[in-house]
Order: structure tokens, then sequence, then C-alpha cells
């Protein structure tokens, strides 16, 4: 049975100060339960989950948020053991989330995730989540939203986001954390044709992975590609242009470099206020997606719209009006519904 199924039948019986006092005191069980809490769509659990929030938002926001994304094959899942384990070497505590919407149809990685991150599965100072199995991204990425503010308020000082789908989810991830990371893999400049425009314009560094044994001169060579790339972008912050590093997860060469730039990047951004500036708009941002969602939540849950939508969409495909038409109707019938 999927965590899905198992949440609407056997629920949280844990009250919201229940949840709050065992991610505070540092219990890994009540911190799991708290993000499964989250991610439950059970409106009672909705509404603990909220007054838990609201009671762990004094001890949030003070972490680094990292957003790690990169093409089939650049070795997330090994890069993510080795940098994690250097950090919490260093003495941090950090907390790796995955972003997989279509972890609703592989049945998610559980096991997977925690096979290739041996390593940093089994440090002390660290906690990894495999992404919900929640089927829409919206509902993926609140429920990754918040977890972060439960591992923040459980004194994660760095949260490692990995997404694990492509497209879309990696606009989501970048749009919340504060450094977005892309690994590429190295192939002499082939590899550029198999890259998004989109994902350049968003990445605050690029890290070539696998830059180890014969595989060096490509790594470099690729960086050299990637850097010209770079410079035909506008970047996202006039203060900051992002590096191209090359790093090795199996000999854990670079990592101290590429983590250098990160705190760089941080340094920068805080100096000129674009860091707290940044995570306001996002919260802006996270606010309306919120409508966004609950909104097409309540419109697709009501009966009579349901009806209609399904009328709709026949007449559509029998050519007897157009889908504007249609989504006037539907709106029109939704508004009705709420008594506007």
């Amino acid at each position: 049975m999927r965590t899905g199924e198992k949440t609407k039948t056997k629920g949280p019986s844990l009250s919201a100060a229940d949840y709050v006092e065992g991610v505070i005191s540092g219990d890994r069980a009540k911190l799991a339960r708290a993000i499964t809490l989250i991610e439950s769509r059970n409106a009672e659990h909705q509404k603990r989950a909220q007054e838990m929030l609201i009671k762990l938002l004094p001890r949030t926001g003070k972490s680094l948020r990292i957003g790690i994304s990169g093409l089939p094959g650049a070795g997330k899942s090994t890069f993510i053991d080795a940098f994690g384990t250097m950090l919490t070497g260093q003495g941090h505590k950090v907390a790796v989330l995955a972003v997989d919407p279509t972890s609703s149809r592989t049945g998610g990685s559980i096991l997977g995730d925690k096979t290739r991150m041996a390593r940093l599965s089994q440090d002390e100072n660290a906690f990894i989540r495999p992404s919900p199995t929640g089927g829409t991204l919206g509902g993926v990425a609140r429920a990754t939203r918040e977890a972060i503010l439960v591992c923040e308020a459980g004194d994660f000082d760095i949260i490692l986001v990995e997404t694990v789908g492509v497209g879309q989810s990696e606009i989501t991830v970048s749009e919340m954390v504060d450094f977005f990371l892309v690994l590429m893999i190295s192939g002499g400049g082939d590899e550029l044709q198999g890259i998004k425009k989109g994902v350049l314009e968003i990445a605050d560094m690029i890290a070539i992975t696998k830059a180890d044994g014969d595989n060096v001169n490509r790594a470099k060579l690729s960086a050299t590609d990637y850097q010209h790339a770079l410079r035909i972008i506008t970047p996202m912050n006039p203060v900051w242009t992002p590096p191209v590093v090359t790093v090795s997860a199996l000999e854990n060469k670079g990592l101290d470099k590429l983590w250098e730039k990160v705190e760089l990047y941080r340094r920068s951004m805080k100096d000129n206020g674009e860091f707290e500036t940044k995570r306001k708009a996002q919260q802006i941002r996270w606010m309306w997606s919120m409508i966004d969602d609950r909104l097409m939540s309540r419109l697709r849950a009501d009966d009579k719209v349901k009806k209609l939508a399904q009328d709709m969409e026949k007449s559509i495909v029998a050519g007897k009006v157009t889908p504007a038409l249609a989504a006037d109707k539907i709106l029109e019938a939704f508004w009705s519904s709420l008594g506007g």
C-alpha cells in the first residue's frame, strides 16, 4: 500500500502540540509523521497541519535552501550523498527533500533514494524524505514547501531540495529555494543540445559531475562550453554571475570549492538585501499558488460542475462548442454554486 493510501484509512492521532514538541526536541519519528500530516489530503489533517505550522513558524527561515536538478545520468543522488556528508562533517544538519510529480505513477522511490544515499541515510545529522505520492505538481510543491518549514524548525540549517521530475518541476523548485544548482554530465559540449535554455536561465551555478579518471578533461571542456552559454543569457540577479565548476562525488573532489561558491552567493545576496527580498517574493507567489490550487480543488470537487464539465468535454470533441465558451459555462456554474 502506498503512503497516500495509508493516510486515508489511518490518519495521524497526535495533536498539533505533540508534533511541535516532537519536531523541536529532535524526535525523527515525529518529524517524519509531521511531514506525513502535511502530505495528507484529509481536511482534518490539513487543519491540524496548519495549527502545527503556525506554532513552528517563529523557528523557521534560518536555513539555506538549495535546489538541485540535473539531466538523467548526472548522478544527483551520488552527488547529494557526498555533498551532504561533507556538510554534516563540517557541523551542519542537512535535510534532503525531493519533488517528484511522477511518483504517483511509479510508486515513488523511497528505497532507491536511501540506497543511493547510503552514507547520508545513516548520518545522525541528516534527514532524507522522498517526495509524496500526491500526483499533481501543485500538491507536491505545497507539501515540500511546508516540509521545508518543519525541517527548519527541527534545526536543520541546510535544506537540499532535489527535483526528480523535469520541466515545470525545475521552475517550481527554483521558486522555493535560495540557490538553484544544476548538475550536468561531461561530453565535450554535445550535451548542450539536450539542455533547455530555461534551465540555464534559473541556474545559480552549474556543476559538471563525474570529473574523475579519464573524464577529467572532458569535464573541463564541458565547463568551458557551459560558461560560454551562460554569457549570452541575462543573469537572474545583477549581483551574481552563475559560475561553472567540476566535481567528482566518487573522489570527493571539487565539493569544497562548490560550497565556497554557494556561501559567497549567500553573503553577496545578504549584503545587498536581495536574499530577504527573494524570500518575501517567494512567499507572495506561494500564497497565490495556494489560491490557484485550492480553487481548482473546489471546482473539481463540485458535483454539479463535474457533470457539466463532462458534458462540455463531449461537446468540444463533437465540435459543438469552443474551449473558451465551455470554460465560461463551467466557471459560471462554479460561481453560482458558491452563491455568486
